[in-house]
Formats: C-alpha cells, structure tokens, sequence
C-alpha cells in the first residue's frame, strides 16, 4: 500500500493503528503490564496508568492536545514523554508501522473509524452488559467473546476495506449468514445505528448457538 493518498481512508487506518500500537498499548503494556484499550469519545485509549487517548485528530493527555498529523511517531511520544514502540513478544502481526513514521490522518476518515468504534461499543455493551468491550491493538478491532463466539467491529481491513461489524464463531458454522471465512459480517454502513449492529449480532448469536 502506498501512502501519497492522504484521503485515502486505509492510510487513515493505519496510521491510527499504529498509533494505537506504539503510542498507547505499547508504553501500557511496559508499564502496567496490559495491552487492553478502551474506546472513548472520539476515538479509544488507555485502560491502565497514564492515561492516553485519541481524540479525532488529536493525542491527548490530560490537558495537553496534541496534532497527530505531519508528525513521526516517535516525536509523538517524545512530547508526551512515553517510551515509543508496540507491545514487544505477545504477537506476529500488527499495523507494520515504524516510530520514524510520518503519522497521516484525514479527518473525515478518522471521524468515520471513531464513529464505527462508538456505534460496536455501544452495541457490544447492550448485548452482554457484563462483558467491557476490548480495542485490541494487534488487529485494531474492538470486540467481546461469548461462549467461543467473537463479537466486534473493525475500522476495516484486508478482507473487507470499510468499518464492519462480524460475528466469529471459534467453530465454523455453515448457512448464508456466514458470508466470510472467519464468521459473519455486515458493512456498518448499512447497519446504520446501535440498534441495527445490536441485531445482527443477536442473529449471530442465536444461529451460533444452532
């Protein structure tokens, strides 16, 4: 993939993601010990220690605001004083971004991938009040597990390039629900709110348990 797009929203993806990776879940995971994040208004963050967050086109810490566009990574972190780098030994994959990278961010894109994140959040939490919902950092998704069936929603990704909502049994199951190889899923874009993600991973749920 190559970034000389800035509009193109997969440069937007990634450059969250790997925001997501080396500014917030990987000084995390160095100091407290987790590479859990949360969604928050705006965006996502920390769940443990200093508390770092995302919000549109902008880093936030505590008071401070800072433009994540045009800037490297690493000068990033240096400005907010953590140690620059994604969670080291815990998995293969990731965004493939380096500190020296230049962060590129189009704010109509990072509006899109914040409001899908908000619309699974909400969601997932109507649908297990009990379960927190996870942003995980490797895949860059935020989902929840019930009795081995993965609920979530991606910003997109290489199977599917715009925000969707999926269910993943462990197990695979067979049917026309299942329309991916990992599972099932629905563009958000035509799920259009809470309610409408709320239902389709209700379906999923009650054709997983079939």
């Amino acid at each position: 993939m190559t970034e000389s797009n800035p509009t193109d929203p997969a440069v937007t993806r990634r450059a969250l993601h790997g925001v997501a990776e080396l500014l917030l879940a990987g000084p995390q995971h160095r100091a407290e010990g987790t590479i859990r994040l949360r969604i928050t208004p705006g965006g996502f963050g920390t769940v443990a220690g200093r508390e770092l967050r995302v919000d549109g086109e902008h880093l936030v810490a505590g008071d401070t605001r800072v433009p994540l566009a045009g800037r490297s990574y690493a000068e990033l972190a240096a400005e907010l004083g953590v140690e620059v780098g994604a969670p080291s030994g815990l998995y293969g994959d990731g965004s493939g971004v380096e500190p020296g990278d230049s962060v590129t961010v189009d704010p109509a894109a990072a509006r899109t991938i914040a409001a899908a994140f908000a619309l699974g959040d909400a969601a997932l939490r109507q649908l297990a009040p009990d379960a927190e919902p996870v942003l995980w950092p490797e895949h860059f998704d935020v989902g929840i597990t019930l009795r081995e069936v993965n609920y979530g929603v991606s910003p997109g990704d290489g199977y599917l390039a715009e925000p969707y909502a999926y269910v993943g049994p462990h197990q695979p199951r067979r049917g026309a629900f299942w329309n991916a190889p990992f599972g099932a899923t629905r563009p958000v874009a035509a799920l259009a709110d809470v309610a409408g993600a709320l239902g389709f991973f209700r379906e999923g749920r009650d054709r997983a348990s079939d």
